[in-house]
């Protein structure tokens, strides 16, 4: 196996370093800049292909401790097509950005085929302004082409004490990868329209993110089917306006108020006899600070109460709760070509797993740096938590008692070997754990906590 694996890789990685032998000699040689045999039109923004291998450790994010940690080689080959519309409307000066790109992916895992996806990704924007009026309509929307035969985390299929299914218990952000590779469909807009007056703004807004999973749904209580992971759809839509007052010319303090609800499709009764599920209406009061704090610094904070309201389905000790709700980015830029960011959510929202709701808690950090025109490195950290303990259901494997942390990092780097030709390479890890320290042994804590490593290595050329 091991040498089949590094026969597979030889020929990109024998590319790769090809490539910068190539450019390293063309720059010693202080050759000229590559001559363009087509020049692309105005409208087309982006055309650039890109072929990436990476060496995924831990494939199904798992323990180890019951399945068997799957390793794989896994290839990628992306087109990036992104088209700006603006120069089709050259004489209308109120339309500001209008842009489309389609991004199609094709993934392949050499040892564990089922795996295998193609993504394909549709991102939009629209910003018209005239006079004081702003338009703003963005939509991100993926098509996936995945496997409709979602894992089975189960050792065995047996009874009783030879029985084990117990990777079950997994930590939340261990299927997470998972679940994004299956058939499925993803929607996220955010469109507004802002009025100015002086000092003052009035802000309508509505924003959509939409999850329909396509994989088969099985009884999982019965064989063949035991540790099998059923998911289901759900969404979460709100629409309201923020008032806002400039406390600088590009420096806004905002209060806003959002009405929305959040929709979790519900088990048949023939799949799951737990019949809890957690869709919910909420009202939001939102304090804001948006636009530059200083030149180099631009923030976007909200932050308030979320007034939930379950339905009488819902696992939760109290219908009517108060919640938190927070969300926010800052954008350094620093002194020689380098940038740093900064981003933050917390919200309540309802499970992939179907049945209950839990706080979802996210934190990430990211450093880039030009050290040179040609050589990029970037650095990043990531933080998040998926606290279910807001739902009281303790039937079956007790969704309710789960507290799933999940920490990690990368770092890269990136060389333009030419104009057109960029080669990169990445070293990610993750480690997940188990949180909830008074959980039951019957629970089996320990299932939770999994390590996940990933080394890759990419070309792109852009025409």
């Amino acid at each position: 196996m091991h040498h089949k694996m590094t026969y597979v890789r030889t020929p990109i990685l024998a590319a790769w370093a090809a490539a910068f032998a190539f450019a390293t000699a063309s720059h010693a040689a202080d050759a000229p800049a590559d001559a363009a045999f087509w020049t692309k039109p105005k409208w087309l923004s982006d055309l650039s292909l890109s072929v990436k291998e990476s060496y995924d450790d831990n494939v199904l994010g798992v323990s180890g401790l019951g399945l068997a940690r799957q390793n794989s080689w896994v290839n990628s080959a992306q087109v990036n097509l992104g088209f700006n519309l603006l120069p089709l409307f050259d004489g209308t000066k109120d339309i500001q950005v209008l842009t489309f790109s389609y991004n199609p992916e094709r993934v392949t895992f050499d040892s564990v085929s089922s795996e295998d996806y193609t993504a394909n990704r549709f991102n939009g924007a629209f910003k018209f302004k005239a006079d004081n009026v702003t338009v703003s309509v963005t939509d991100a929307f993926l098509y996936n082409d995945g496997n409709k035969l979602a894992e089975t985390y189960a050792l065995n299929q047996l009874a009783g004490a030879a029985a084990n299914q117990n990777d079950k218990y997994r930590n939340n952000y261990a299927h997470a990868p998972v679940r994004e590779r299956l058939a499925q469909t993803q929607d996220r807009y955010t469109t507004f329209v802002q009025v100015d007056e002086g000092n003052f703004f009035i802000r309508p807004i509505s924003q959509l993110t939409d999850y329909k999973l396509d994989t088969y749904i099985f009884n999982t209580s019965l064989a063949p089917y035991k540790g099998y992971q059923d998911y289901v759809s759900r969404y979460d839509i709100n629409a309201g306006v923020d008032l806002g007052f400039n406390l600088a010319p590009n420096l806004a303090f905002t209060l806003g108020y959002r009405d929305g609800f959040q929709h979790q499709d519900q088990f048949s009764l023939a799949i799951n006899s737990d019949q809890h599920f957690a869709s919910n209406h909420y009202q939001r009061a939102l304090l804001g600070l948006e636009g530059k704090v200083a030149k180099w610094l631009t923030v976007k904070l909200a932050a308030g109460p979320d007034f939930r309201q379950f339905n009488p389905d819902a696992p939760v000790a109290n219908l009517n709760t108060t919640r938190f709700f927070g969300e926010g980015t800052l954008v350094a830029t620093l002194p020689d070509n380098q940038s740093l960011n900064f981003g933050f959510k917390q919200w309540v929202f309802v499970s992939s797993t179907g049945l209950v709701p839990y706080t979802d808690t996210a934190f990430t950090a990211a450093y880039h740096i030009n050290v040179t025109p040609q050589f990029g490195l970037d650095l990043a950290y990531k933080y998040a938590e998926a606290n279910y303990t807001i739902s009281n259901d303790t039937a079956g494997s007790a969704p309710g008692l789960r507290d799933d942390l999940d920490g990690g990092g990368s770092a890269g780097f990136s060389y333009g070997l030419t104009k057109q030709l960029v080669i990169s390479a990445s070293y990610n890890y993750e480690d997940g754990l188990n949180g909830l320290k008074t959980l039951p042994a019957k629970y089996f804590p320990n299932y939770r906590d999994f390590k996940h490593r990933v080394v890759s290595f990419g070309i792109q050329y852009k025409f």
